[in-house]
């Protein structure tokens, strides 16, 4: 049967999400123009979060930026917030979306290189604890210098590159136009080794993500957030560092004994060991590899390598914007690796793209939040809270605000207020200098709670090994709470007694 006309449109909205899915959509939009009319704009600004919020938890049923991005576009028409707003926050994050553009792009042109350096690594080593902490650590140690999206893409591409070397194997599919996206060719008696292989990769993930934000705390340059506060505080790279030092070093140790007690225990998600069925694969793929490497496939390498290099000393010592640097990137390993056609390089932005636009419409639900003043309320009790007891409680507001917000905004409102009440003489300099690290230390790291809360958190659950490994919404939130609440904890006992 061919169907109705109305039967096709019914069809074609969100393609093939299912059918409660969309009926959810759709209440959504009829809901919200009633909310305004009745509750007015304060709780349908949060109802519009927590919208927002449903769309990113159902990420594996529909890409957020189709259902996500109407709600945003209602938003504008039902004046919660206005275009002229929307690109305010877009501009204000200009330096996050050129990143995301070009050095995302410019990680996969160094694939082979990874590919190869982290083969070797988990081949070598069997110990899944070790293996764990090297994710993390070095995670952490790049973080610090690096952009937690630019480390998280490298781990994006390095797993999808594994996934996809076993997966062709496990099926028995060995065609160069193989899909490593479809299970059906999946040979029964490698099906339960997948399973395992998907378990071990998520973990490993989840432990690197983890480590960005535990090396994107301790830096002026480890997230944005710490440079605006950096800014407005005054303070260079050394003090900036030194100040949130007796936080961020705790939370640190304390974040790598989380690894191993989690892969040790095998709690939330964690401890799957790396089959040996696979572990024998990657080995023969490695000595294939190598096999066939010719001189021209090794002159790629060693260019690569030699990028890579540049890359991190480009950013740790900023010579130009992240997204600039990225660019960089792509134009010397496309020039002297011989990749000059237009088709082989937009291969290169599919990763980062749709990431981009959801970004965006991101930045809309942000702009209801400004235009709303939806966080005031929290501002306001906080800032006139007993003066001993605000560095732990601006801990937690930014920390549970970070975890449904943008970390930039939120820092950039709570660092406004606390300077000017610096300037009015309502507070000491040294006071004002212990709530600027409760800021910084509360944006970074309660936000590991949700993928909203971290933008690299949000880049890999929207990322194409999201749903290879089965990772999702709520996956990512259960494997977090652990991290959560030692981060949490710990930060905010450093916070109260070491400031």
């Amino acid at each position: 049967m061919k169907g109705t006309l109305s039967q096709a449109f019914g069809h074609n909205f969100l393609g093939g999400s299912p059918l409660w899915y969309k009926q959810v959509i759709i209440a959504f939009l009829i809901l919200n123009p009633l909310s305004l009319a009745l509750l007015g704009p304060f709780v349908t600004g949060w109802l519009l979060i927590v919208e927002f919020i449903f769309t990113l938890a159902m990420a594996l049923k529909c890409y957020p930026l189709q259902p996500g991005g109407l709600i945003a576009i209602e938003a504008v028409m039902l004046n919660l917030t206005s275009s002229e707003g929307v690109y305010h926050e877009v501009t204000s994050n200009i330096e996050v979306i050129l990143l995301l553009m070009f050095m995302v792009a410019g990680i996969y042109f160094m694939k082979d290189m990874l590919l190869f350096i982290f083969n070797k690594l988990l081949v070598k080593v069997r110990s899944k604890i070790a293996i764990s902490l090297f994710f993390s650590l070095a995670a952490a140690l790049l973080s610090a210098f690096l952009d937690a999206l630019t480390v998280t893409a490298v781990l994006i591409s390095v797993s999808i590159g594994f996934y996809s070397v076993y997966h062709k194997v496990a099926s028995g599919q060995p065609s160069e136009k193989y899909d490593h996206t479809n299970d059906d060719t999946i040979l029964p008696v490698n099906a339960n080794d997948l399973e395992q292989f998907r378990s071990f990769l998520r973990s490993l993930l989840m432990h690197g993500a983890i480590g960005t934000a535990l090396g994107g705390v301790a830096t002026l340059v480890g997230e944005p957030q710490n440079l605006l506060i950096a800014k407005v505080a005054g303070w260079d790279f050394i003090e900036f560092f030194l100040r949130i030092a007796p936080v961020s070093i705790p939370v640190l140790i304390m974040g790598l004994l989380t690894v191993i007690v989690l892969e040790k225990m095998s709690w939330f998600g964690y401890g799957a060991t790396l089959p040996e069925n696979v572990r024998n694969i990657l080995q023969n793929f490695e000595e294939e590899e190598s096999k066939k490497s010719t001189p021209k496939h090794k002159a790629q390498i060693v260019i690569q390598g030699i990028v890579a290099v540049l890359l991190i000393f480009a950013l740790a010592f900023h010579v130009a914007e992240v997204g600039l640097v990225g660019l960089m990137v792509i134009v010397l390993l496309t020039a002297f690796n011989g990749i000059t056609e237009e088709h082989r390089i937009g291969h290169a932005f599919e990763e980062a793209l749709p990431f981009t636009a959801l970004l965006v419409v991101f930045f809309t639900i942000v702009s209801v939040i400004h235009s709303q003043h939806l966080f005031q309320p929290i501002i306001d009790t906080v800032l006139h809270m007993p003066t001993h007891s605000q560095p732990l409680m601006f801990f937690i507001a930014n920390g549970l605000l970070s975890a449904i917000s943008d970390n930039v905004f939120v820092a950039t409102v709570y660092i406004t207020e606390v300077k000017a009440a610096l300037q009015s003489g309502m507070i000491s300099l040294e006071h004002f200098n212990t709530l600027a690290v409760a800021i910084n230390t509360g944006t970074n790291l309660p936000s590991v709670a949700t993928p909203n809360g971290q933008a690299a958190f949000l880049f890999l659950l929207t990322s194409a090994i999201a749903p290879l490994l089965r990772l999702s919404y709520g996956k990512m939130v259960w494997m977090a709470l652990p991290y959560t609440v030692i981060l949490s904890v710990t930060g905010g006992l450093c916070v109260t007694y070491l400031l």
